[in-house]
């Protein structure tokens, strides 16, 4: 039988979609009954009590987590996000109930051994709850009490060769897509440079040192599957510099209907036969595509690698052979001043061992926003208030016409006297004479 009664969090069950309060009230009932004879290292009502506690959130429109008190393990600055709420008498199995961030593999995998051994020690010794996964990747394991935190990280770190993931002003867990492990379109092994960016900024991820949170993500192609380009302060963008290849035999199967656009992904619909010039040529965001007496195009300087007409004929267009990234900083979600997409800094880079280029770039932008950023400021944000060209100048990058965002009314680009040819000068000053007389 329930602890308590719960009319208003009842109602999230009532819809055709699974709902967690369902999940929650089996974790609950599991713990109560005890039929695998677990030691439980932390209140046993503690699902039932985070069901209470939902509730009166619910019936007094606020929440009942309360702010104060810094927890985490030995070394670590990040990892363990502190919970508590502020009503311990009524729901004493929640009076604490941290949250854990585990670092995921690279594109999670995972092997079944690996989630049994992760599930065991969160059942003996947490709330048996998990979020797989976070906002930045992580496996979140939600709820347990501050003497655990010490023995669930002993248990992670030494019986399960894993890690905490990153938590507060510092470096946040990599996050990556499949890559090359699974995807035909990945311009570089994003799992790779993923692993070996987490492994070479381990200090960067366990002791926050920065103005506030900074976070990678690696996608593989312009299709974003990890939405690094929206989500990541620098984002690595697969990317190709050549010609995209084409297939003309697979192109006129396209158009005879021997093949399904977009990989039969809508078989179950008659879209009615394919047309190229209004499916993929008409849609073509800068126009650099033609197909004419029965042979396709594409003007490869004007392309913008938008990935659509690659999704929509995948067995005729692949992208190119000179495959590197293009890298943006400055995304964010709207925290404090608004949400930003990133915003261009490299436009190709070739990724390879030991990644010393990539190095380079990030730690020097580490040192302009570590020296110039505000106390929870993100790097967006310093963009935003001194500036694109001194986020150049700084990483010792020059402007280049991928730079400008509108051309005439972008503020960020600024040409220094002794950065023009020698008519510059002259041309002042025939101004001023002009002016004199």
């Amino acid at each position: 039988m329930a602890k308590h009664e719960t009319p208003l969090i009842d109602q999230l069950e009532s819809g055709p979609w699974p709902s967690f309060v369902s999940d929650l009230k089996l974790e609950a009932a599991s713990r109560a009954k005890n039929e695998n004879g677990i030691d439980y290292q932390i209140p046993v009502d503690v699902c039932d009590d985070l069901l209470g506690v939902l509730e009166l959130s619910y019936k007094h429109g606020r929440t009942h987590w309360k702010h104060g008190g810094i927890v985490g393990v030995f070394g670590y600055g990040g990892g363990v996000i502190g919970r508590y709420c502020d009503q311990p008498e009524m729901f004493p199995g929640v009076a604490h109930f941290h949250t854990m961030r585990v670092n995921q593999p690279s594109g999670k995998y995972y092997t079944t051994k690996f989630l049994n051994d992760l599930m065991n020690i969160w059942e003996l010794r947490g709330s048996g709850m998990t979020n797989m996964h976070g906002a930045t990747g992580d496996i979140v394991l939600l709820g347990t009490t501050t003497p655990q935190l010490e023995e669930i990280f002993f248990d992670l770190t030494h019986k399960m060769n894993t890690d905490l993931g990153g938590s507060g002003s510092n470096l946040r867990t990599p996050s990556c897509c499949l890559g090359t492990s699974r995807c035909e379109y990945a311009c570089y092994d994003t799992q790779e440079l993923c692993h070996s960016m987490t492994q070479e900024y381990q200090d960067e991820l366990h002791r926050p040192a920065f103005p506030y949170k900074f976070k990678f993500k690696f996608d593989g192609c312009p299709n974003c599957c990890v939405a690094a380009i929206a989500r990541s302060d620098l984002s690595f963008v697969g990317t190709w510099r050549d010609d995209i290849r084409i297939d003309q035999e697979a192109v006129k199967a396209y158009v005879g209907g021997e093949l399904k656009p977009n990989a039969g992904a809508h078989a179950g619909r008659n879209w009615g036969p394919f047309d190229i010039q209004k499916e993929v040529i008409g849609l073509c965001p800068t126009g650099c595509m033609r197909y004419e007496g029965g042979k396709l195009e594409i003007n490869t300087p004007e392309c913008t690698r938008c990935m659509h007409c690659i999704n929509v004929m995948p067995r005729a267009l692949r992208v190119g052979l000179d495959k590197g990234v293009t890298i943006l900083c400055g995304a964010k979600a709207p925290i404090v001043d608004g949400a930003q997409i990133g915003t261009l800094l490299v436009p190709f880079m070739k990724i390879e061992e030991p990644y010393d280029e990539v190095h380079a770039l990030i730690e020097k932008v580490w040192d302009y926003w570590m020296e110039e950023g505000k106390n929870r400021e993100r790097v967006g944000e310093l963009i935003k208030r001194n500036g694109m060209q001194k986020m150049l100048e700084k990483c010792d990058l020059k402007a280049l016409p991928q730079h400008v965002q509108e051309p005439r009314s972008n503020p960020y680009i600024f040409w220094k006297e002794e950065e023009v040819p020698g008519g510059f000068q002259r041309d002042v000053n025939e101004f001023r004479k002009y002016h004199q007389r």
